[in-house]
């Protein structure tokens, strides 16, 4: 039975983390970072455009009262109370247009509130 030099087994672990570093900085380059603010029941951008595979963070923040930013395609609802923010980060892996809404139904105009994300 052969067992690996020390020596193999070093360049293995070497190897093995210039592929882990290598990928993080990798995915670092690919974040697109937005904020949307939800305010008098409307999303401020309305619009995000990203291309697939980017790593997407949105801070999310809610004004005037509680709001949520739900994208069900994603399986991501995410709740800020009024003056707070909440983060979420996901993969954009599928090209095409999403809406994103708030869930909320303390107002009936809270399900009016609509957006759109963008992957090309």
């Amino acid at each position: 039975m052969h067992r690996p030099g020390r020596n193999s087994v070093i360049a293995l672990a070497g190897v093995a983390l210039v592929a882990v570093v290598w990928t993080r900085v990798s995915a670092r380059q690919n974040v697109k970072e937005f904020a949307v603010e939800a305010s008098q029941y409307a999303f401020s951008p309305a619009r995000i455009e990203v291309q697939k595979d980017d790593l997407v963070k949105i801070t999310f923040s809610a004004r005037d009262m509680a709001h949520s930013i739900t994208i069900d395609e994603y399986r991501i609802s995410k709740r800020a109370a009024a003056g707070q923010s909440v983060v979420l980060e996901f993969r954009a892996d599928r090209t095409g247009t999403v809406t994103f809404y708030c869930n909320m139904m303390q107002d009936e105009r809270c399900r009016n509130m609509k957006g759109q994300l963008v992957v090309r």
